[in-house]
């Protein structure tokens, strides 16, 4: 009987790893998705301001914005991330990839030789972008100086520093569905759309977070703690912004300038280095998308956080 009982547990021990093994295996995105086509540099240019990219990835303590040897210490509830080098170099950045590689990267949050990235990369967004739209910037960081030097590794512990484990994570809240564009909306409001859901991940900082660190999906946008515990960061939706026009954003993504003559601090002063560089047309319908987001209700906000950010 023991040894039926002990043989039994054995098999269903062998068949939850294989579960677990299969459930999480990373996804990636083959060359044959990815036709041959001639790289709009100048698309490129825009992902890589609307994402963000040197907000992050830009070495500290220089000012070119270009050179993109990481390094960057993101802390969170698991753990402190180390930015990477993802400057063309090849040794230390990501100069020998290739396309597929990284648009595995950016949009299925895997990196080359197949292991999880962990979600303080914003893939979660950037999944949303269209591919075209990834190729195009991972040809425009291709013109980018070569940066030498590797970041450090994470200081994660366990059981967080499993990169397996991370495809759990994906399973329970990765949704890599393309965007679909709304035919009962505008060219504009729709372009707002793209750029905010994919690219410009504002969900990824405005909005709560389970204990998972998955994104509350019922408060999107609703503001709440700073994933790096600095402060709160606000509620974008009509519920915090009701008295913005769709022109005080757009002016705001531009100037960091609020309506009451307040300029932007923190993380979002970035940000804003990197939205004034965007064409106009696009923060104005980064702009008309946001002013058209429903008041949502977000977090208490605890006193001991209620002065102004």
């Amino acid at each position: 009987m023991a040894r039926t009982i002990g043989a039994v547990t054995l098999v269903a021990a062998i068949v939850a790893v294989a579960a677990f093994w299969l459930l999480t295996m990373p996804a990636t995105v083959s060359v044959d998705r990815l036709p041959a086509r001639t790289a709009n540099l100048e698309n490129g240019r825009t992902a890589f301001y609307a994402g963000g990219c040197a907000e992050c990835h830009a070495t500290p303590k220089q000012d070119d914005r270009t050179r993109l040897g990481g390094g960057l210490g993101l802390k969170s509830m698991f753990g402190t991330f180390y930015v990477p080098n993802i400057s063309p170099d090849p040794n230390d950045g990501i100069g020998k990839w290739t396309e597929a590689e990284f648009v595995s990267a950016v949009m299925r949050g895997t990196a080359p030789g197949g292991v999880h990235l962990y979600p303080a990369f914003p893939y979660p967004s950037y999944a949303h972008a269209r591919p075209d739209d990834v190729r195009d910037l991972f040809a425009y960081i291709k013109t980018l100086p070569p940066v030498a030097g590797r970041a450090r590794p994470n200081e994660v512990p366990f059981p967080f520093n499993i990169r397996r484990a991370v495809g759990l994570w994906k399973l329970l809240f990765f949704d890599d569905t393309p965007f679909t564009p709304d035919p009962a909306q505008s060219a504009q409001w729709n372009r707002g759309a793209y750029l905010v859901n994919s690219f410009g991940h504002c969900a990824e900082c405005h909005s709560p977070r389970n204990a998972l660190g998955g994104i509350v999906a019922a408060q999107r946008f609703a503001g709440g703690p700073d994933p790096e515990g600095r402060g709160w960061v606000p509620n974008i939706t009509q519920k915090g912004l009701g008295d913005w026009s769709a022109g005080d954003i757009a002016y705001f993504l531009e100037t960091g300038m609020t309506p009451e003559g307040d300029s932007a601090g923190g993380s979002m002063a970035q940000v804003i280095r990197n939205t004034s560089q965007l064409g106009k047309d696009d923060r104005e319908a980064i702009a008309a998308y946001i002013k058209s987001l429903p008041p949502v209700q977000g977090p208490v906000r605890p006193l001991r956080n209620a002065k102004a950010e």
